[in-house]
């Protein structure tokens, strides 16, 4: 089976989905996030929890890597090729853009439901969510756009589905992605 590999913007949902999705299909799940903490661990921070970034270590660690580029590129080189040899779903960030293989999925998700989804999930008040996510989105697009030349979050021509993710739960979306990915398979 190809890759699967999910994006989207930060707290749309992705790796929640990506789990569902990963489970039904029987298939292990991996993240840019995961392989990232890793990575963070090598550096000598403790990472923990999903909502990691969005806390002091995890935005600490995310200024530091915003010194060399070297942090991103290795972690998408590790993904890449995961996704190359298939049997896999990948939560990422850029590796759409970065490779033919596997099949691609965009979740789409305005501020505004972004927002509430992570304050439900990590306790944090949604105008604060907001600011985060703000903050979040445009590091996201300038990082990929000066690392990869990547309309991050505007140009997805990649992706083989797009889902709006905003008047539906995480059960449904990963329900849309895993009848799409059984109809391309069969």
């Amino acid at each position: 089976m190809k890759a699967i590999i999910i994006s989207g913007m930060p707290a749309v949902g992705k790796t929640t989905v990506s789990k569902k999705v990963a489970a039904s299909l029987k298939k292990p799940m991996v993240g840019g996030g995961d392989v990232l903490k890793e990575m963070a661990v090598e550096e000598g921070y403790t990472p923990g929890g999903d909502d990691w970034w969005d806390k002091g270590d995890g935005m600490k660690f995310l200024q530091d890597r915003k010194r060399s580029s070297d942090f991103d590129k290795e972690v998408d080189a590790r993904l890449l090729q995961k996704a190359k040899k298939g049997d896999v779903v990948i939560t990422s960030y850029p590796v759409p853009w970065l490779t033919a293989d596997g099949l691609k999925v965009w979740l789409s998700g305005s501020v505004q439901s972004r927002a509430k989804r992570m304050a439900k999930r990590d306790g944090i008040p949604f105008s604060k969510c907001k600011q985060i996510l703000s903050v979040r989105d445009g590091e996201n697009y300038k990082l990929y756009k000066k690392i990869y030349g990547i309309e991050f979050g505007k140009d997805l021509r990649p992706f083989d589905l797009v889902v709006q993710t905003d008047a539906i739960d995480e059960a449904r979306v990963a329900d849309i992605v895993i009848k799409y990915v059984t109809n391309r398979r069969g």
